[in-house]
């Protein structure tokens, strides 16, 4: 990525310095020409001059001069003005890609990375058709095209090594040409199936240190052909998306598994309580309504979801018979923060466990915590488990109708729950919900 990015930076470089040398010369031009007439007249007699020169008038070897400079200044002015143009171009190419660069390094959804990426691509050089194929299992796969007849792409294997993506996979190196009919590298069998005819086509490598991962796939530039500027382009735009997809690929094994062990500990814990069998499922449904309503982020959403759903894996540790003697259900609160947090992508969500029985009043428990000293999260979660153990037939309380859980839920506002939440979860929910 450095490497590509000092070569557009020399390229740049030398051009200016091509076009200063350039400016230099018609300098030394003027100021020589103007030099040798001004000696000449100084050290020569003006008749002599004459003499030298008997069919040139003094005012035509003025006018000469005068023309000389005015033409070397105007090739000065040229030169000045493409200069600048130059280093206008490289700073408007160059904040291009790092806007460019950046939505792709801050992007860590897959798919929507991918999207990204081959937009970003499509139109930094103005191509026709595009196309993402990442290496899995030695094989390159189609993961998202863009184009005439695209749609039928996306799942599409190529064997290793095969056209010419697969040769730019291999070797690790672009290629960019615009006679592809020329190019023994070229498979037909993808113009064949889609019915689009490719005629000049940019392809570049997403390389890690281990190798490629994929290729970036342009087809058909819509005004001429492929230039090394685009290709200097999409090379560097294609080390920042490879770095981006490795790791998009890393957070999304870790959410999977993150979901994995949830359902084990899920499973787990209604297997050993049967009275609870679904209870933090519901909780996080219910939690979820109250956080759409107050526009929490995706991210303190998904938080607050794997919250609800642990809140009482506590229990895990005591023992069955114990479940519902108060001197220890009031522990499982901070046996669950220190049974999830040691687990790293757990820490952030372990105080919402641990906070989740204060009350608004302070009269809670692990901490005694009151109004908003308790996490945003843990009020939440108070809310919808209350909620659902007065509801829930599989509860280990007598349910009650849906009318008298809210009720239940505003006689309490203010003193065990945050009034404000519990009314906006009133205003969310519904019996059709339940």
């Amino acid at each position: 990525m450095e490497r590509e990015h000092r070569e557009d930076k020399h390229s740049l470089i030398a051009e200016i310095k091509q076009k200063i040398r350039l400016l230099n010369i018609i300098a030394a031009f003027v100021v020589i020409t103007l030099l040798a007439v001004i000696f000449r007249y100084l050290f020569k007699p003006l008749s002599d001059v004459l003499d030298f020169l008997p069919d040139i008038s003094i005012t035509l070897i003025i006018g000469i001069v005068v023309f000389l400079a005015i033409l070397g200044f105007y090739m000065w002015a040229v030169v000045s003005r493409r200069i600048i143009q130059s280093i206008e171009s490289y700073k408007n190419r160059l904040d291009q890609i790092l806007t460019v660069t950046r939505d792709v390094r801050e992007e860590i959804y897959g798919d929507i990375l991918l999207e990204k990426i081959i937009d970003s691509s499509l139109a930094l050089t103005q191509s026709d058709a595009g196309s993402i194929l990442l290496v899995e299992n030695g094989d390159l796969v189609f993961k998202i095209a863009k184009g005439a007849k695209a749609e039928i792409l996306p799942g599409t294997k190529i064997p290793a090594g095969r056209g010419i993506a697969g040769w730019v996979a291999e070797s690790g190196k672009p290629v960019r040409t615009g006679n592809l009919q020329g190019d023994a590298r070229f498979d037909p069998e993808v113009d064949t199936r889609t019915g689009y005819e490719t005629k000049s086509m940019l392809c570049v490598p997403l390389t890690m240190k281990t190798g490629a991962i994929g290729v970036i796939e342009l087809l058909n530039k819509m005004n001429g052909y492929y230039t090394e500027k685009d290709e200097e382009l999409i090379v560097y735009l294609a080390d920042q998306a490879a770095i981006s997809l490795a790791r998009a690929k890393f957070i999304e094994d870790q959410r999977n598994y993150e979901i994995h062990l949830t359902d084990i500990l899920m499973e787990t814990l209604d297997s050993q309580i049967m009275e609870k069998t679904g209870h933090s499922r519901r909780v996080a449904k219910y939690s979820t309504l109250i956080a759409k309503a107050i526009n929490m982020s995706e991210e303190e959403q998904r938080k607050l979801y794997f919250a609800c759903l642990l809140h009482d894996v506590g229990f895990l540790k005591i023992r069955n018979e114990d479940n519902f003697r108060r001197e220890y259900y009031v522990k499982h609160p901070a046996i669950g923060y220190e049974m999830i947090r040691p687990i790293n992508f757990y820490a952030g969500i372990a105080p919402f466990i641990l906070h989740h029985h204060e009350r608004y009043d302070g009269t809670g428990y692990p901490m005694s915590l009151a109004g908003e000293e308790i996490p945003l999260e843990s009020r939440i979660i108070a809310i919808a488990d209350a909620f659902d153990v007065m509801v829930s037939e599989k509860s280990y309380k007598v349910p009650v109708s849906f009318a008298s859980a809210i009720e239940e839920l505003q006689r309490n506002a203010g003193t065990q729950f945050d009034f404000w939440l519990v009314e906006v979860f009133v205003q969310n929910i519904s019996p059709e919900l339940l």
